[in-house]
């Protein structure tokens, strides 16, 4: 059970940090993908930390900007965004992988970046 928080409205360059927190899995042991979804456009992948070495990665549009995160005393990955723009607007979801497949996903956090 994953759930999102920290979706918000703000102002072009302003930031955000969201929030997913676990409960019934334990993200120390899980792949953990921050996934983004707009109307009239596919879903994207944005961000994802690996379980063992928490090596990061980032899509193109968000690399530099936006930053993942995983605090495991808390079994809770954060999304931390910077310089947002308009085309970051979109549901945005955490899903835990299984198999190097994102398996179990949360109901997501609306981010709307007004100009």
């Amino acid at each position: 059970h994953l759930v999102e928080s920290g979706g918000g409205l703000v102002h072009v360059g302003g930031s955000l940090r969201l929030s997913c927190a676990a409960s019934g899995l334990s993200f120390e042991h899980h792949y953990t993908g921050w996934f983004r979804h707009a109307p009239g456009k596919e879903r994207e992948g944005v961000s994802r930390i690996d379980s063992s070495y928490g090596r990061t990665y980032y899509a193109v549009s968000a690399k530099g900007r936006f930053n993942i995160l995983r605090d495991n005393a808390k079994n809770t990955v954060y999304l931390q965004m910077n310089g947002l723009k308009p085309g970051d607007t979109a549901m945005y979801y955490c899903a835990a992988y299984v198999n190097y497949d994102p398996r179990y996903w949360g109901v997501g956090t609306q981010v709307t970046v007004s100009s």
